[in-house]
């Protein structure tokens, strides 16, 4: 019964391996620097060492968001987060795995009346821009030192590129390491307050509930990984074809110590014993953290004229991904609930509803007026970008 309830995370863990692990391979393997099998090999060993060994900081901050109590409800909320995510892509929206399960977490307290933790919201909602902005400074800083390091060595060519496929096998490791211990908190984070599993010795390790969970999750984004990313991956590759190996090794190498550095509790601990605030441990999208990397290089090259359309993308969808996962979240839990009498979670730290403070209604309500206008906002920049691109490549032709 446990495994059946399971079953929609492990979709879930399915889907990332299948689509993030572009991020690691697909420019090394769409220019062939690399072969499919060796980095599926790489890419599912190291996500689950990174799953098992490092996931529990992300996952503790996703407890704190919202501590779903009930089997039937874990299951409602991965479900959910894994139907927006492939809705979305298949409409072609801009979509995270990340602000999907944030978005149905915050649904299933709603709908269960527990209080949702403003600091934790804070702290993962601050990532989201925070995670590209490092991945392009990372990247901005790594490419300088790719370059000055590749003046000064005078190596052949030849042995140079034997050198950056050796490198792009060992950034790619960490990516994958990094995957493992930053995002399996999407994928069994929920599962962890309500799965019922006890402490297990495996010989010469012992694992605790949350890490046979975690092991669980990593398996399935191995199999993601091994049965559907290659295709993913030499799509990426195709696309990101006109990026050099060296630039592929410093998005991999930047994106890699991004999500490291958010599921790090060894080094938030630093942090706290150096009198600096703590790292927050969270999931990120690695995807916005790529996309975030090559315009760090691009700014490295002088490219001025940035994709803002791009970054509008990515914006945009830091507010329709956990919206619509929210709702679809709520509406599913109703029917898992009343239609089949499941247990989905109950109440243990409801909103404090002292006088004078506004309502939940009247804040969903002011929510939604936001959003329309937000959303109208940028549609009406999407109109006036579109008409002065049409306007700029009309006055060249007739010029």
């Amino acid at each position: 019964m446990i495994f059946l309830f399971l079953t929609s995370g492990l979709f879930l863990g399915w889907t990332l391996g299948a689509n993030d692990a572009a991020n690691i391979f697909g420019s090394a393997v769409g220019s062939r620097l690399v072969s499919f099998t060796r980095a599926a090999i790489i890419a599912s060993v190291f996500v689950i060492l990174g799953a098992v060994l490092q996931g529990d900081g992300a996952s503790e901050t996703l407890g704190r968001l919202g501590s779903v109590n009930a089997m039937g409800g874990a299951f409602t909320v991965a479900l959910a987060a894994g139907l927006t995510v492939y809705f979305m892509t298949r409409a072609g929206l801009p979509v995270s795995t990340t602000q999907a399960i944030v978005g149905a977490i915050i649904g299933w307290d709603f709908f269960t009346n527990n209080a949702v933790d403003t600091k934790a919201l804070t702290q993962i909602v601050t990532t989201w821009v925070t995670g590209p902005l490092l991945g392009a400074i990372f990247a901005f800083g790594l490419y300088h030192l790719v370059k000055i390091t590749r003046k000064r060595i005078r190596i052949h060519l030849v042995r140079y590129e034997a050198y950056l496929r050796g490198g792009l096998l060992i950034a790619g490791a960490f990516g994958a390491y990094s995957l493992g211990a930053n995002n399996i908190a999407n994928v069994m984070g929920v599962f962890v307050p309500s799965v019922p599993l006890e402490e297990t010795g495996f010989g010469l390790c012992t694992l605790t509930g949350a890490q046979q969970l975690f092991f669980l999750g990593g398996l399935a984004i191995a199999a993601g990984v091994a049965t559907y990313s290659r295709k993913v991956m030499q799509t990426v590759g195709a696309n990101l074809l006109e990026l050099s190996s060296e630039a592929a090794f410093v998005v991999v190498m930047s994106q890699a110590l991004v999500l490291f550095i958010f599921s790090s509790s060894a080094l938030s601990g630093l942090m706290v014993r150096a009198g600096l605030p703590p790292i927050p441990l969270v999931p990120v999208s690695s995807t916005q953290v790529v996309v975030g990397s090559v315009i760090g290089i691009g700014l490295y090259k002088g490219i001025r004229n940035i994709n803002l359309k791009l970054l509008g993308s990515i914006a945009s969808g830091w507010i329709t991904t956990p919206v619509a996962a929210g709702l679809l979240t709520f509406f599913l839990l109703f029917f898992v609930k009343n239609l089949f009498g499941i247990d989905v979670g109950h109440s243990v730290n409801p909103p404090a509803a002292g006088i004078g403070e506004p309502s939940t209604a009247l804040i969903i309500k002011y929510a939604i007026v936001i959003l329309l206008v937000l959303i109208s906002a940028y549609l009406v920049w999407l109109v006036l970008a579109d008409k002065r691109k049409s306007d700029r490549i009309n006055r060249k032709f007739y010029d």
